[in-house]
């Protein structure tokens, strides 16, 4: 149905029944896309730390081939694909890693997930930054391999030893969606897709070493602060104090569902 070219099909193991004393659930979830990309290696990492963690927890994540018996998909195509996606996988969380597309948020697909931030939070977070700073031209970044506070650093660290590669945009992107999902399996127990869909879009926890609560608007966007970056160096944040209210984070991008 979808034109491969270089996107390649993985996929992670979940079964939700409730396992025997003694016994491992195993996870099953899949991915769609480039296996070569930053999106990917981010995802493999979130995954390598969920299984740390599930060993405790009697929970284990691995990867297959088969996105029907998964209970999300994170995918790399894009917005078109993605909508095709949804459609092919109603009942399947789908989490976007790389498309910023805004129409893609407005159309509020009920089961996508968007972890990148639009090119409207994009846009709203360096118009900020002018406001206060008119002479200074920085870039909003999702992610940038200096940040070091809220546990960032280590996060980076973490990354760039399983990869010797420095961590970007997409690779948190890919991290942070199997760490919010792992989190939201560890703290409940769900009988079918939809009751995680639900809970993630309603009850999620997760600060995503960004210091503060982050969580999903209707549109599926997930809500985050962005960094400001200048010559290679972290500049600010935004939302950017003395403009807007720091916590305010709908002051990025679109906040309803337009169609």
């Amino acid at each position: 149905m979808f034109a491969i070219c270089r996107f390649y099909i993985l996929a992670v193991l979940i079964s939700l029944t409730f396992p025997a004393i003694g016994a491992t659930n195993e996870i099953k979830l899949s991915f769609i896309g480039d296996y070569d990309s930053q999106a990917f290696m981010g995802l493999q990492q979130g995954i390598d730390e969920a299984n740390v963690q599930g060993r405790f927890l009697g929970q284990s994540y691995s990867l297959t081939t088969l996105p029907k018996l998964s209970i999300a998909i994170f995918t790399t195509v894009d917005a078109e694909h993605i909508a095709q996606l949804s459609r092919a996988y109603p009942n399947k969380v789908i989490f976007n890693l790389t498309a910023k597309d805004n129409d893609l948020r407005s159309q509020c697909f009920g089961n996508v997930l968007h972890i990148i931030p639009s090119q409207a939070m994009i846009k709203d977070a360096e118009n900020q930054w002018q406001k206060k700073n008119p002479n200074n031209a920085a870039k909003a970044q999702t992610w940038h391999h200096t940040f070091k506070k809220y546990s960032a650093g280590q996060l980076n660290t973490r990354f760039t030893e399983s990869y010797r590669v420095e961590m970007t945009d997409n690779a948190w992107a890919g991290w942070a969606s199997a760490k919010l999902l792992s989190d939201s399996i560890a703290r409940s127990q769900f009988n079918d897709n939809t009751s995680l869909l639900e809970f993630i879009k309603t009850e999620l926890n997760f600060d995503g070493q960004k210091g503060i609560s982050l969580n999903f608007r209707d549109t599926g966007q997930l809500r985050q602060p962005l960094l400001l970056i200048e010559n290679g160096n972290i500049a600010g944040e935004a939302p950017v104090r003395g403009i807007v209210d720091t916590s305010n984070l709908d002051s990025l991008g679109l906040n309803q569902c337009t169609k």
